[in-house]
């Protein structure tokens, strides 16, 4: 699929139907991938999301995979990717528009609570492997760059802030859960040294809705081969949090 986005953009997607022909509009998932990453990373996902009766859109970011690029990305251009794509499924006549959920890795994980955050109709969220802070998560980056915090770090982060046009505060995870009412299950990897497990639990003790859950897995940031194990978990959330009540 060619989906629009922000800035004339295009977003490249595969939209993966649900195993059975429904009679009537089901739910959907949106797929987003992490920072570097593309929607084919993600791919070891589908298989079960499809057996569970999920319909599912895996999309690549703007600078990502096939998808158009622009002049950066950023957390919150991840999100605006993901509030377009949430925009186009909507409008797919097999979709439930009010019953569709995101899931999403490590910097995406990071924009679907934000979109969750500002958007009503988002009826459930799956965060993997986000980090708390991304203030934090860039000050352990210039560290092992051996980039001095005082001057140079605080300028680099300042700077980057003033580029992507928004306070690091404003899109901080363990800032944006607050405002996150729907289901949001937090999913995280118990050896994971780039957002460590920590972070799942500070954003977890951060949370105002008591719908918010954390599980934390064995394995590192990048694999999915133990999220794959416990699927049956997070599709048990996903079909509680996206049936018709």
């Amino acid at each position: 699929m060619r989906i629009a986005t922000a800035n004339q953009r295009q977003l490249h997607g595969w939209l993966i139907p649900p195993p059975t022909t429904a009679t009537t509009p089901g739910p959907a998932l949106i797929v987003m991938h992490g920072w570097g990453s593309n929607a084919a990373r993600m791919l070891p996902l589908a298989p079960p999301l499809h057996n569970a009766g999920f319909a599912t859109l895996f999309i690549d970011a703007r600078c990502h995979g096939a998808s158009d690029g622009d002049s950066f990305a950023s957390l919150p251009r991840f999100a605006e990717d993901v509030e377009h794509a949430f925009d186009w499924l909507a409008q797919q006549p097999a979709i439930d528009p009010r019953r569709i959920g995101l899931i999403g890795h490590s910097v995406g994980a990071g924009a679907v609570i934000l979109v969750a955050s500002r958007r009503s109709d988002v009826a459930a969220a799956v965060s993997i492997a986000a980090f708390a802070h991304p203030a934090a998560m860039m000050r352990r980056w210039l560290a092992e760059m051996h980039v001095p915090e005082w001057p140079l770090g605080r300028y680099i982060l300042r700077y980057v802030e003033k580029t992507i046009g928004h306070r690091f505060d404003d899109i901080a995870p363990i800032n944006t859960i607050r405002q996150v009412s729907c289901p949001l299950l937090l999913v995280h990897g118990a050896d994971d040294e780039v957002a460590p497990v920590e972070e799942a639990r500070q954003i977890f003790a951060a949370r105002r809705h008591e719908a918010t859950q954390l599980l934390v897995l064995e394995g590192n940031h990048e694999s999915f081969a133990d999220a794959e194990q416990h699927m049956e978990r997070i599709c048990d959330f996903l079909h509680s949090a996206l049936t018709l009540r």
